[in-house]
């Protein structure tokens, strides 16, 4: 008699239900995701201020400490936060749906390889499983960066500042809801790659001080018995990585989603495409400018990472049962 296939759950615990489980992914990454984002959001600004000012005959900001000083002057604290909604809506909807699809397709390998739900992935199999959660989280990230780009972007002087509904409902009415969708290969190459780079990382970053740790004790220790100081600092580690692994592709990315506001091409002109973008951007600053605003998304990634890391891997241990 053949031995029965391991399902990717424990039938036999009811808080280990795909629907329970996945709930608590959704929960969890939302909740990082909030606290992360009202944290780096400045930041962020500023990295997409400088990203969009690549192909400017002028630079308006002469980097990011120049672009944090002008924007408190001109702006104040309200200017540093300025459409900050859509990326609350956006780090809620990127990490529960990192962490739930990272949590599902690590059960889906553990399936396809007949292994019991105990029995954690290889490290090459997480990044996989990493690739496809940033791959799966693109398509829902695109639309909420479009109208975040948009929104940190728009002239100063501009009289009413638009609200993140009427950014949506302009895109959809102009270019309709494929428009939605500008500048996807950049957040789709970033996303993939990213997510690879920041799962694995994070992964072996906590293996290697859970298993010194258990050398130590002289017990044996799994993924889950990792301590708080230990989820940041591999997290930490991992935000730099996805950050350094793909910046190009998210500079190309920003500079076609801010075209419109920056840049506009009129009526009938058909919209940036990656590549070309990509070429107009080398040929402007070379690999400066594929870079623009590296430095400062690093320095923020890294506590941010760290933050969301510390939740979400706190929140799991503590209503794990």
């Amino acid at each position: 008699m053949a031995a029965p296939v391991a399902l990717p759950w424990d039938e036999t615990n009811p808080t280990t239900s795909p629907a329970l489980s996945a709930a608590k992914d959704i929960a969890f990454g939302s909740i990082a995701g909030i606290i992360s984002k009202v944290f780096e959001h400045p930041f962020d600004l500023t990295k997409v201020r400088l990203q969009s000012q690549v192909l400017d005959a002028t630079a308006r900001f002469d980097g990011p400490i120049d672009c944090l000083v002008k924007t408190w002057k001109n702006e104040g604290v309200r200017g540093l936060y300025r459409g900050l909604p859509a990326p609350i809506v956006g780090a809620m909807v990127e990490n529960a749906t990192l962490f739930l699809s990272y949590t599902q397709l690590q059960n889906a390998i553990r399936w396809m390889n007949a292994r019991p739900p105990s029995q954690d992935p290889t490290l090459p199999e997480l990044a996989l499983a990493g690739a496809g959660a940033g791959a799966i989280t693109s398509f829902l990230l695109t639309p909420v960066e479009l109208v975040k780009s948009a929104l940190e972007t728009t002239p100063i002087k501009a009289q009413s500042l638009p609200g993140p509904i009427s950014v949506l409902m302009s895109v959809i009415r102009n270019t309709g809801f494929r428009g939605l969708w500008l500048g996807q290969t950049g957040t789709l190459i970033r996303e993939t790659g990213g997510g690879s780079a920041w799962f694995a990382c994070k992964e072996f970053v906590g293996m290697q001080l859970i298993k010194r740790r258990a050398e130590a004790s002289g017990t044996q220790l799994t993924r889950k018995d990792i301590l708080p100081w230990e989820s940041a600092l591999s997290g930490a580690c991992a935000g730099g990585v996805f950050n350094l692994s793909l910046f190009p592709a998210d500079t190309v990315k920003s500079t076609i989603q801010t075209e419109e506001e920056l840049r506009p091409r009129g009526k009938g002109v058909p919209p940036p495409t990656f590549f070309g973008t990509a070429k107009a951007l080398y040929k402007a600053q070379g690999m400066r400018g594929l870079y623009a605003g590296c430095g400062i998304t690093v320095a923020r990634s890294i506590p941010s990472s760290a933050i969301i890391f510390l939740i979400y891997d706190g929140l799991s241990k503590r209503f794990s049962h």
